[in-house]
């Protein structure tokens, strides 16, 4: 059965707050913006992927039974979690003033306990415990049964409506305009507290639409191939491109579930959704569920092969996820081929044979593209003093070996495109491909503007979405497109 532990707080019970009803507290999505259930399933999953398929066997015997098993293999370091800040410091304020402040949460006593010793507020801790789950009207019986019938609560959800019943008084916290109405029906308010609404922008920056750009490579095999006139050609690759941008969104949300961790330690990557507990693991879930059928559904409808690479693209961004990119350059390998993997999945879609010419220059350039960014990062890093990356295996003293080998792919691109630029092919299928040559200087001006942005910390972003934003980028990009078409249609007796 559920008890109240030894007092945690030592502060006396006198002043201004003492004669106030005691003060009883919720902790997921009241105090901490996160689900720890969810939280302790996710760290499971980290540590032993396979464990997932454990996770409904545990439910079937309860929530209870489950918080019980994932506390006997996880811990979470409350120091790591997002914590309310504004309601912390309401809660100190209280506890200062003398109020009885009292910890009651459906999580379980372990991370309760490690809870309330980190913040160090709370006089006693009520939580699950001995297969009791503290949740509704259960919470409720525990809460009098320590400190009687007059207290207010804070909480959050419908789940307190049975809570905030019996109480003498509510503190509200990011409560929905529903459940904001049914409590104040019951129950004065006290205190309210808001956090900013999760809306469109939110779901943008948790699906990172920005990064959608990167698709447009699979369009790339439209100007390769000269099919651009090609009215079937582009619907086709549009909706490679919308089938692509589903699946990569599903794609990072699975990313910072499994990252939360490592992105909670990271001076940027803190204040995204999932990380900074915004976007709740569920919801989050749910999202990727909808957006992998959204993906299949256009995949499919554009042709079999091109699911089949889509497919491929999914398994490789996975194992990306789970495991690679916890590897020194098997990651930034990766990077790279997710990169080409586009542009394969465009030529499939319109119908076109890939050219080798092609891929190897895809490898190059985007090989280079992901040292780019891998640099970036450690450069940010010692900026800040730190040596080493959290959740992958780097160190800021690598930047001496990635630094020149980005740079020597940028000059085998270039090497590359030249070698293209003399071959039989390329004489036979261009007007004028001296007008080629033209593209090698823009190539190494673009590549060397990169490399320059990032040795003064100006690169914030993928490389690729960065390219589309940086002006110069855009216009050296659209230069050798330009070059491209006008040595494939120039007329001959110009020269």
């Amino acid at each position: 059965m559920t008890s109240a532990a030894s007092p945690l707080a030592t502060a006396p019970l006198s002043g201004p707050a003492a004669a106030l009803p005691p003060l009883v507290v919720d902790l997921d999505g009241t105090l901490t913006p996160v689900d720890t259930l969810m939280e302790s399933a996710l760290a499971l999953v980290r540590q032993s992927p396979w464990s997932a398929l454990r996770l409904p066997i545990w439910l079937l015997r309860g929530r209870a039974a489950l918080k019980e098993e994932l506390a006997a293999r996880v811990h979470l370091d409350p120091a790591s979690l997002p914590w309310r800040t504004p309601l912390v410091e309401h809660l100190r304020e209280q506890r200062d003033q003398g109020r009885r402040l009292l910890l009651a949460t459906a999580a379980h006593r372990d991370i309760a306990d490690a809870a309330a010793t980190h913040l160090g507020l709370f006089h006693g801790v009520l939580a699950t415990a001995d297969g009791h789950n503290l949740k509704g009207k259960h919470k409720l019986e525990a809460i009098r049964r320590e400190v009687g019938s007059e207290f207010a609560y804070a909480g959050d959800s419908r789940a307190d409506l049975p809570v905030w019943a019996g109480a003498s008084a509510a503190v509200l916290v990011n409560v929905s305009a529903s459940t904001r109405a049914r409590a104040m029906r019951t129950t004065p308010m006290e205190r309210e507290f808001a956090d900013e609404p999760f809306g469109l922008k939110g779901w943008a920056s948790a699906l990172r639409v920005h990064q959608w750009v990167k698709n447009v490579l699979v369009l790339v095999p439209l100007l390769t191939a000269f099919s651009f006139l090609d009215v079937g050609s582009w619907l086709r690759g549009l909706v490679a491109m919308l089938a692509f941008s589903a699946v990569a969104s599903a794609c990072y949300l699975v990313n910072d579930m499994l990252d939360i961790p490592h992105d909670r330690a990271h001076p940027r990557k803190r204040h995204r959704m999932l990380a900074s507990g915004r976007l709740g693991v569920m919801p989050a879930t749910i999202a990727c569920l909808g957006l992998l059928g959204l993906g299949f559904g256009a995949g499919i409808a554009v042709s079999a092969a091109f699911a089949g690479v889509l497919l491929l693209y999914l398994l490789m961004t996975m194992s990306y996820s789970i495991a690679l990119k916890r590897y020194v350059l098997l990651d930034v390998l990766t990077l790279a081929a997710l990169y080409t993997v586009r542009i394969v999945a465009g030529s499939v879609a319109i119908g076109v044979p890939m050219s080798t010419w092609l891929l190897a220059f895809s490898m190059f350039l985007f090989f280079c593209l992901a040292l780019v960014k891998r640099c970036a990062e450690l450069a940010a890093l010692e900026a800040l003093g730190r040596v080493a990356s959290s959740g992958r295996d780097y160190r800021v003293q690598d930047l001496a070996v990635l630094w020149p080998m980005g740079v020597a792919s940028a000059v085998a691109a270039a090497m590359v495109l030249g070698l293209f630029i003399q071959s039989p092919e390329t004489e036979a299928r261009f007007a004028q491909p001296q007008l080629l040559w033209l593209t090698v200087p823009c190539l190494m001006y673009w590549l060397g503007r990169m490399w320059i942005k990032t040795s003064r910390a100006e690169m914030h972003d993928d490389p690729v979405v960065f390219a589309f934003r940086d002006r110069g980028s855009r216009q050296t990009v659209l230069a050798m497109v330009t070059i491209f078409i006008a040595a494939r249609l120039w007329p001959t007796g110009l020269f």
